[in-house]
């Protein structure tokens, strides 16, 4: 490589591609000179690199034919005795200083020389004997670092002092007076306390793997349970599917024997009546030919035997009302599935709670700073079908705004009637925090149950014991849960985040602006997930839930209709 270098472009440093030889003798890649030269375009002058000869115009490029027939015959001769890729370094690799062209991968590093080198480069400190005191290192990047910045001399003292490394210019300057020591003595001090160090890490390396020990089998067993849970639920489900289908067949077969019966005594009762009808028909015929004959003692003889109706076609008058028995069926059946509904979604409620739940395997302390909180940041979005008709949502449902014309909302029994209030799609369990930019006047921030009253006084926000709402007024606040109210005084943020651990039973509101300021704390028990809302007074009013980019857990939306 060291013979090549005549061959080689002082711009790229690389061996010379497309070669062109300038008037004042040297050589260039065509493509290097003429982007120099580009930039030289505004002044006119054109000069060479090396030597700085300029010319005056700019010389007409021609290729040098027989020196771009050196350098490939060269670059024949390199490839045979290249040495393999592997030797070059790559990306990550600390390259030798002293290679041109393509570098190789440094093998060591000097201390004193504060150079790279290669194997080949490298020689001359393992032959000569003006190199036996240099300091050879692993290959190092930042051999720049041992440089005094402001001496440019290489930092071989300590300044115990100040607490760094210096040059010996320093120690006659700045550093003068200071307590000193050689930056290896030095090291061989701190080595001593590096042993404290490791032998302190290596003891909480032990606890910290009997703790993951530990947590691996808490995990191995929680997906014990959560396996045994499934195929129990999976067991019981299908015991009461099958006992839905019994009493569906049960009832089915009831109904069937029911309407059997009946069609059985109808249809004897049918045969009767056709019989008394068609012995009706015959004495009516015989009436009217007797009521034509004109012998009278015929007619008197004959009589009292057709008048007579013959007791066993005296047949009593009976009501069939089956349609009605089968009605009243229809309605206990009703009675039924509404009753269940009530207690699917009572209890499902509570196997909600407790499946979202679960036990926490190592506890978490409660978030202090904003960046803690922001953790636990949860994208909230508002439920259309909740809304009342006097709110418009925008941004993706995130906000909502206090409007004067009634909105084009369909019907949903969800909806809030009488109050602006609006709810979030998502429920809430575990540890949440959102924040919400509120403008206006007299705007909730609320947290409640899902099954909150939608119709009355008691739906508004804080009047019922299932929600939990703030206030945020001018300059104040208050605080509201089960019609009681806490005044909380300012200063006002148009920023409020909220903080919920389901868990914990841990209701916080905070007022964020350069620092987060704690505002009402509830501290309670939890008996259902949870939802988000607003209520919002006086056309304009507007609340927005933020948007986190650095969010990424998302909420698990449970049931809306349970």
């Amino acid at each position: 490589k060291d013979g090549c270098e005549q061959f080689c472009c002082s711009i790229c440093l690389d061996l010379l591609r497309d070669p062109v030889t300038l008037p004042c003798g040297h050589s260039y890649c065509m493509s290097c000179i003429k982007s120099h030269w580009d930039g030289e375009d505004q002044r006119r002058i054109y000069s060479c690199p090396q030597c700085r000869q300029i010319f005056i115009p700019r010389p007409v490029l021609v290729k040098n034919t027989m020196l771009a027939e050196l350098v490939e015959e060269l670059k024949k001769t390199e490839l045979q005795a290249a040495p393999p890729d592997g030797c070059y370094a790559g990306p990550g690799d600390v390259a030798c200083d002293v290679c041109t062209g393509r570098k190789l991968k440094a093998l060591k590093s000097c201390l004193v020389c504060l150079v790279s080198y290669c194997q080949q480069h490298l020689q001359p400190h393992y032959e000569s004997p003006a190199f036996e005191n240099h300091k050879l290192v692993d290959p190092s990047k930042n051999l720049k670092d041992n440089l005094c910045c402001h001496h440019g001399e290489v930092m071989k003292i300590f300044c115990r002092t100040d607490q760094q490394c210096i040059c010996y210019l320093c120690s006659m300057e700045e550093h003068k007076g200071h307590k000193t020591v050689s930056a290896s003595a030095e090291r061989t001090e701190r080595q001593k306390g590096l042993r404290k160090s490791r032998k302190k890490i290596q003891q909480r390396i032990q606890v910290r793997e009997k703790d993951l020990k530990v947590l691996q089998q808490e995990v191995e067993a929680i997906n014990r349970s959560a396996d045994g849970a499934v195929e129990d639920s999976e067991k019981i489900f299908s015991e009461l599917l099958c006992l839905l289908e019994k009493r569906r067949s049960d009832v089915k077969q009831q109904i069937r024997s029911q309407q059997e019966a009946e069609a059985s005594q109808a249809k004897e009762l049918e045969e009767k009546l056709k019989q008394e009808i068609a012995e009706l028909r015959r004495k009516d015929v015989e009436l009217e030919q007797l009521s034509h004959t004109e012998d009278h003692t015929h007619f008197l003889h004959s009589y009292p035997s057709l008048s007579h109706l013959s007791g066993s076609t005296d047949i009593p008058n009976t009501d069939i009302h089956p349609l009605h028995c089968f009605q009243d069926v229809t309605a206990a059946l009703t009675e039924f599935r509404n009753k269940l509904q009530g207690v699917l979604s009572e209890e499902w409620t509570k196997i909600s709670l407790i499946a979202t739940e679960p036990d926490v395997l190592l506890s978490q302390p409660e978030p202090k700073t904003r960046p803690e909180f922001l953790q636990y940041s949860r994208q909230i979005t508002l439920d259309p079908n909740t809304a009342n008709n006097h709110l418009a949502l925008s941004k993706g449902n995130r906000k909502v705004k206090v409007m004067t014309e009634k909105q084009s909302y369909s019907g949903h029994p969800h909806r809030f009637t009488e109050d602006s209030q609006v709810l979030s799609r998502e429920s809430l369990t575990g540890r949440c925090y959102w924040e919400v930019e509120w403008s206006g006047w007299r705007v909730s921030i609320a947290v409640t149950y899902p099954n909150v009253s939608r119709k009355g006084r008691t739906s508004l926000f804080g009047n019922n014991d299932k929600s939990w709402q703030l206030w945020c007024f001018e300059k104040s606040y208050q605080f509201k849960h089960n019609s009681e109210e806490t005044f909380i005084p300012g200063p006002v943020s148009s920023r409020v985040g909220v903080y919920l651990d389901h868990r914990a039973g841990v209701l916080s509101f905070y007022n964020v602006s350069e620092t987060m300021t704690l505002l009402h704390r509830v501290q309670t028990t939890f008996s259902q997930p949870l939802r988000a809302g607003f209520c919002l007074y006086w056309a304009g009013s507007s609340a927005e839930f933020c948007f986190f980019k650095q969010c990424c857990v998302a909420v698990r939306p449970l049931e809306a209709n349970l």
